[in-house]
């Protein structure tokens, strides 16, 4: 009985002997929306959706131009050679809205791809920080509540960040020196 005390208070020596792990948090979405290289793909992105829209708009202008005249020639043309045309502007019509749908769905998909390598990203470059700054933990902060507080000195979101966009534009730059 008496060894059993001794060795539990030699591990509860050891216990408190040992040395305190640093932990520390983040706000994800605070992190992520002031990461400069997802604000970059936003922007070209945007730009990107813009010339799809144009081009949509352009082209659905073009076809009510001629669906507008379909209608007002329509009057003078036999029931059988007006409802051949009107089949034919209807399979258009299916047809462009289907490659539009096709188009925007492409453009949907680079867009999430992309975003998926910017938290990627994010996420490897936080672990690589935690390693390098002697970090046990570093969680994150988000809607979901997975830190519900945290103490102020803990919060690395605004460390992270402009290490992230640090990082980031070195890396631009050295790519546009290329």
């Amino acid at each position: 009985m008496k060894s059993i005390f001794k060795l539990l208070i030699i591990a509860i020596l050891f216990s408190s002997c040992q040395e305190q792990k640093k932990i520390g948090f983040v706000n994800n979405g605070d992190v992520l929306n002031e990461y400069q290289m997802k604000k970059d793909i936003e922007a070209t992105y945007k730009v990107r959706n813009e010339v799809f829209q144009r081009r949509m708009d352009s082209i659905d202008k073009d076809f009510q131009v001629e669906v507008k005249a379909f209608q007002m020639a329509q009057a003078r043309m036999s029931q059988k050679k007006a409802q051949e045309k009107y089949n034919e502007l209807g399979q258009r019509n299916q047809m462009l809205t289907q490659q539009f749908q096709q188009d925007q769905a492409v453009l949907q998909q680079g867009f999430n791809k992309e975003m998926d390598s910017v938290i990627k990203t994010m996420n490897a470059f936080v672990k690589d920080y935690g390693k390098k700054n002697g970090y046990a933990f570093i969680l994150g902060q988000n809607e979901a509540g997975s830190v519900i507080y945290g103490e102020e000195a803990s919060d690395l979101t605004s460390e992270i960040t402009e290490a992230l966009n640090a990082e980031y534009n070195k890396d631009d730059v050295a790519e546009k020196k290329k």
